[in-house]
């Protein structure tokens, strides 16, 4: 009956997973822009211009910033050494991350379990088994999420991720015998690339990485836990040694918790598909209650709910610490369940699960497939990318300071200008409130047209982009030309005088 059942699993998942792999790569052909792609594009354009002091990616100022991690690092020698532009750069980033992640998935849940066919499964139950209503997230691997920041620092980590788990399992089965202290060595340095490409997924990997060790089988012997220590050390040091910003002051940081705030909302419209796997995690449980699935699930659904509980809603990040292995043990456990009529009925609501999770993410064709080809029904569901401000770049050069507001802001650093203010929180940036005060101010209704050219003045702004009714300096006045239109009534206006 075992057999029978794997019979009708192999075909359909593989072929399944297939096609999700051949989905990506050719949105990745697209690179359909949403979220923060700006702040990746600006990161690599720094770097191109100098790898030893990029300075602030977003706005004209010397200070350090996160986004400098060792992957953007490599994207920026390769942008130099190429001269790719940074959106084929970006693409050479997505082919490379989505590779991490395939391979990463296949490695660990290899070691898992020797079914052939589980990984494929495993890739189909991470990208679809979320919620019948659609989610977006860096780091979070929903079909359509994973086609909008693929690209992204958080893809990296997370490939890279599955890989270092899997590394870490067989480091301590073969401890003493293939992995020595190479080996452990090797994984704390790999810790540290994790946690300084995507900070948040760096925490996920170091619960994954802690399940990992309290669940191995037999208990690591004293000689292993003393590798494990210095590979720990090792990527402390990594860590603290890295030059482009401090590692440890982000522990410090506030000022995140009401962007989060919405990952603990409307939990089981986003997220209930995957209380299939935190069945299957029970029936782990049942079997051996130190499953390093269970125990993965277990820390990073507490560190969830104390999040919501305590108000610290950025540590809702940590939700693919319970989401990854309860995603993984739905996959593992058609094979793996007791009894033959468990595995068939287990298998029958995990096909509809994905059933429904593949519609719910079926916009994501609309990436790759234009709108007007697509069945109304998938139509409705997609939505269309960025637009961006290419049209910017014949005029508005590298370093040229553009004044705008938060969403323009989030995109023109990607061609080289910076804005007066970032887009996103920069933690690393002294004068961050006073920035968006000036750039409030500006746009407001009672600012005197004095006040407004002594704002520009005070931050050497070259240009201005507005959309019709955004407020400023009026169009017509002396001290502006227009220079350009774009999308949706924007205009570009250079500024001829402060004065």
């Amino acid at each position: 009956m075992r057999v029978a059942t794997n019979g009708v699993i192999r075909p359909a998942a593989r072929a399944a997973a297939l096609l999700v792999v051949v989905l990506l790569l050719l949105v990745i052909v697209r690179l359909p822009w949403a979220g923060d792609l700006g702040v990746h594009a600006a990161t690599i354009e720094r770097l191109r211009h100098d790898l030893a002091d990029p300075g602030n990616p977003l706005v004209d100022a010397d200070t350090p910033s996160p986004y400098y991690s060792p992957w953007m690092l490599l994207l920026g020698c390769l942008a130099k050494a190429t001269g790719l532009g940074t959106f084929v750069v970006l693409r050479v980033a997505a082919v490379a991350g989505l590779g991490l992640l395939v391979t990463g998935v296949w490695h660990f849940v290899r070691t898992l379990t020797e079914r052939r066919t589980a990984p494929p499964l495993a890739l189909l139950c991470l990208l679809l088994l979320w919620g019948p209503a659609l989610f977006n997230w860096s780091g979070f691997l929903g079909l359509n999420s994973l086609a909008l920041t693929v690209s992204y620092p958080s893809t990296f980590a997370l490939g890279l991720s599955f890989h270092f788990w899997a590394l870490l399992r067989k480091s301590l089965r073969g401890a003493g015998e293939t992995a020595g202290w190479p080996a452990f060595l090797g994984l704390g340095l790999l810790w540290s690339v994790i946690l300084l490409s995507h900070q948040f997924t760096g925490v996920v990997a170091s619960f994954g990485a802690l399940a990992m060790v309290l669940g191995a089988r037999p208990w690591p012997a004293r000689q292993t836990l003393v590798r494990l220590a210095a590979g720990l050390a090792l990527g402390l040091a990594a860590l603290t040694a890295w030059p482009y910003y401090s590692f440890f002051d982000l522990l410090g940081m506030g000022g995140l918790e009401e962007i989060h705030r919405s990952l603990y909302r409307h939990l089981l419209p986003h997220f209930g598909l995957a209380l299939i796997g935190v069945a299957a995690l029970a029936l782990r449980w049942r079997r051996d209650r130190r499953d390093p699935l269970v125990l993965f699930f277990l820390l990073g659904a507490a560190m969830f709910a104390a999040g919501g509980l305590t108000g610290h809603y950025s540590w809702g990040r940590v939700l693919p610490a319970a989401l990854i292995p309860a995603q993984l043990a739905a996959a593992v456990e058609v094979f793996e369940a007791g009894r033959a009529g468990v595995r068939r009925a287990f298998a029958a609501v995990l096909g509809a699960a994905l059933l429904v999770g593949a519609w719910t993410q079926a916009g994501t064709l609309g990436y790759v497939v234009p709108r007007d080809a697509l069945p109304a029904p998938v139509a409705a569901r997609s939505k269309p990318p960025w637009p961006g401000y290419n049209w910017l770049t014949p005029q508005v050069g590298y370093g040229d300071v553009v004044m705008a507001k938060t969403f323009p802001s989030r995109q023109i650093p990607a061609y080289g200008p910076y804005t007066v203010a970032p887009g996103y929180p920069d933690f690393f940036l002294p004068d961050q409130e006073t920035r968006l005060a000036a750039v409030h101010s500006y746009f407001a209704p009672d600012t005197s047209r004095a006040q407004r050219l002594e704002i520009l003045r005070r931050y050497g702004v070259r240009w201005i982009v507005a959309y019709p009714g955004d407020g400023g300096l009026r169009p017509g006045d002396p001290a502006l030309r227009e220079a350009g239109r774009g999308p949706r009534g924007q205009v570009l206006y250079e500024v001829v005088s402060r004065s």
